[in-house]
């Protein structure tokens, strides 16, 4: 069997070009974060398998690569059953990571903690245009605070980081699951039934308030209920001012302090952002996963029509780690989607100016070749980056080569043995 060139399905090799802009977009991301307090963690890429089917990670749990004992452990009848197969499996997010790292090490860390964790994580998915089965994440979490000033920190630092990706006109959408529930709750919809109400309510952008309700009585719910449930999201502007009113409405199935909360982040976030976004209540923002327990919100780019950053408040998930419960709350950005936006738009690294290739005629003698090196090195000691190559019989195709990785056609220069100034 000959060797195959091409990668594992739904994995994807990375050219130069796009990963300088990764580099690029990495290194912003750290900096930007450390600004707001956040360390750098690493977790191990293997997990636990029992830790990845805890039931935390939604439909992620169906999508595990797991990765089979090994040695005498898989000497097994013809009877073993897949759990007997597998001990570990590849992480397919980094909050769980995250939950098992911070339950292990909370005695020599400070609280609360704000974490920092860059890494690829994998999902047995069926891949498409955009989607991978290897891909970054990159989040940002608060350990330890159970005020809203999590949430505030957490929006701040992403919008902040997005704004210097140049990035504008996008829009933080926040909701409280509180508030889904109590929603649930006052229109009549039993607790069973969250999940099947919720999943529906989801598809409002693409449905409408119509679509959703003609779904939600065709799955069993009575009108009424529907009818009820609908009515609360009445009108176009669902303000602060709007959430005011719901929670009047709502009365004592919500916890007035929950809608409080929420209004006091939108105020805050607004008084301190230094990005052009706007942040808005909405009551119909879900999120899948389960593990969410307060806050929700969701980052959509006007321009592109897409999320680029999600994330909400898990109060409960470290708990079962340690039995004690620790507060929680992450934003998570879209980096592997952040970096298609920015290759869409043509971005270029900032810097680009500073980078310079040396192209040397064949055949010149090692005198010579040393001479353009001595070159190189004074420009490398005032910071610049400098390629040193040799000239290829194509040279006309090399420099679009080098052009296309960031070298700026004025940066490209040439060197011949008969003219060392040219």
């Amino acid at each position: 069997m000959g060797m195959i060139k091409k990668p594992t399905t739904g994995m994807k090799d990375i050219l130069p070009a796009e990963m300088q802009i990764r580099d690029y977009v990495t290194g912003l991301v750290k900096e930007t974060y450390q600004t707001f307090g956040f360390t750098p963690i690493e977790t191990p890429a293997v997990e636990h398998i029992e830790n990845l089917l805890s039931k935390q990670g939604g439909e992620n749990e169906k999508l595990i690569f797991k990765i089979l004992k090994r040695g005498e452990k898989l000497v097994l009848g013809a009877d073993a059953k897949e759990e007997d197969l597998a001990d570990s499996g590849l992480r397919y997010d980094l909050t769980l990571p995250l939950s098992r790292f911070y339950a292990c090490h909370a005695a020599e860390l400070p609280a609360p903690f704000k974490a920092l964790q860059i890494g690829p994580v994998w999902r047995a998915d069926r891949p498409q245009k955009g989607r991978f089965r290897q891909f970054v994440q990159c989040d940002i979490d608060i350990l330890g605070d159970p005020t809203s000033l999590a949430e505030i920190e957490l929006i701040t630092a992403t919008t902040t980081l997005l704004g210097k990706l140049d990035l504008k006109d996008f829009t933080v959408r926040i909701n409280d699951r509180r508030i889904l529930k109590a929603m649930a709750s006052f229109s009549g919809f039993n607790d069973s039934d969250l999940d099947t109400v919720f999943i529906i309510l989801d598809k409002m952008d693409k449905i409408g308030k119509d679509g959703v309700a003609e779904e939600l009585v065709t799955s069993g719910f009575s009108k009424d209920c529907v009818d009820k449930y609908i009515a609360l999201f009445e009108g176009e502007n669902f303000d602060t001012q709007y959430i005011k009113e719901l929670a009047d409405k709502l009365g004592d199935h919500l916890d007035a302090e929950c809608a409080d909360s929420l209004i006091g982040i939108i105020n805050s976030v607004e008084r301190v952002k230094n990005a052009d976004f706007h942040i808005v209540f909405d009551p119909t923002l879900v999120r899948g996963m389960s593990y969410y327990t307060g806050t929700i919100f969701e980052i959509t780019m006007n321009e592109f029509g897409s999320s680029v950053a999600g994330g909400g408040r898990y109060d409960e998930m470290i708990g079962r780690f340690t039995g004690n419960k620790v507060c929680a709350c992450g934003f998570s950005i879209g980096f592997e989607r952040i970096i298609t936006i920015l290759l869409d738009k043509g971005f270029v690294v900032p810097g680009s100016g500073s980078r310079y290739a040396f192209l040397i005629e064949k055949g010149a003698d090692a005198g010579f070749v040393a001479s353009v090196m001595e070159e190189a090195a004074k420009l490398r000691q005032e910071g610049k980056t400098v390629l040193v190559s040799m000239m290829n019989k194509n040279k006309k195709f090399q420099k679009e080569q080098l052009e296309k990785e960031g070298f700026t056609s004025d940066n490209i220069k040439e060197f011949y043995h008969s003219d060392f100034k040219k």
